[in-house]
């Protein structure tokens, strides 16, 4: 067997047994609530009154049969998609001319942060009243929710790059536009997409609230009229259906960052009490002077 299949086997085993560990630990946590729940326990927190997990599955699976959960999934992307990508493109745009432009920070500023700690599910009314369909107001609150998010965060991450990058692109005699394409995006990236994750998750959180208050279709408002009418074996489908797609969205936006960021260094899972190993190519290859005891080459001694 070849070293890099070897190699390749190595990685494989304990990736199968990551993935194995994270089964075994969701198997326990709807096996615990199972048995809370078919038991009656109410101890202090009330699993009497929750579903089995047996219920949720029988209620999943009916939805599943039906054309209203698809319905309802696919308005519910649909806002997300629309008003997160709408954050990212208008976020990005906005952090890096607050960042760049003196003027533009002068301008902008005050207004985006005396608007930036209102919640955004607080904007719900501004919406009824400043868009002409209930659709368009979730979309709007989908946007709010994760604009912001970025904006900083990308806002922080072009402050934070190092000016030497930016003056020897002047020195080979690159313009603004150069600057922007191969210092300033580049290497905001990682900042800009730590505001994306955040961004998609709150967006979730506000466009789920937004369907329950003001919403015809939806997840989020097909889980609150089974609350209404008192069937909780659906308001955990819409729960469990929340989740699934908030972890798909946020694993999505995920990989795609690490794929844009593939130049950046990486550091492994080590053993707790164990430092992670660092090895420097360049210094490996340079064979090492005789050194004494201490450590100090023979040719510095004196």
């Amino acid at each position: 067997m070849s070293g890099k299949a070897r190699a390749s086997r190595g990685r494989g085993v304990p990736r199968l047994g990551r993935y194995a560990l994270r089964a075994a630990s969701l198997a326990v946590a709807l096996g615990v609530w199972q048995l809370l729940t078919s038991l009656d326990i109410d101890l202090w927190l009330r699993f009497s009154q929750f579903p089995t997990v047996a219920d949720v599955a029988r209620t999943f699976t009916d939805r599943l049969s039906g054309p209203d959960y698809w319905t309802d999934l696919t308005d519910s992307l649909t806002r997300i998609l629309t008003g997160f990508l709408l954050a990212a493109v208008l976020g990005v745009a906005a952090g890096v001319l607050v960042a760049r432009s003196r003027l533009a920070e002068d301008l902008l500023g005050p207004i985006l942060e005396v608007v930036r700690p209102i919640p955004a599910i607080a904007l719900v009314p501004v919406a009824i009243l400043l868009f002409p369909s209930n659709e368009q107001g979730i979309v709007f609150i989908t946007f709010t929710a994760a604009f912001f998010p970025v904006l900083v965060s990308t806002r922080h991450a072009v402050r934070a790059l190092t000016p030497g990058w930016e003056e020897a692109v002047l020195t080979m005699g690159g313009g603004r536009w150069r600057i922007l394409a191969s210092v300033v995006l580049p290497g905001a990236l990682p900042g800009i997409f730590g505001g994306l994750s955040v961004g998609i998750g709150v967006s979730w959180i506000c466009v789920i609230s937004a369907e329950m208050i003001s919403g015809q279709y939806g997840v989020g408002y097909r889980t609150w009229q089974d609350y209404t009418v008192v069937n909780y074996a659906g308001v955990f489908v819409g729960m469990v259906t929340i989740g699934v797609l908030g972890w798909l969205t946020s694993t999505a936006v995920e990989l795609l960052g690490r794929r844009l960021t593939r130049w950046l260094p990486r550091t492994s899972y080590v053993a707790l009490g164990r430092a992670p190993r660092r090895v420097n190519r360049a210094a490996a290859a340079v064979p090492a002077s005789p050194t004494t005891q201490e450590g100090v080459p023979h040719d510095q001694l004196v």
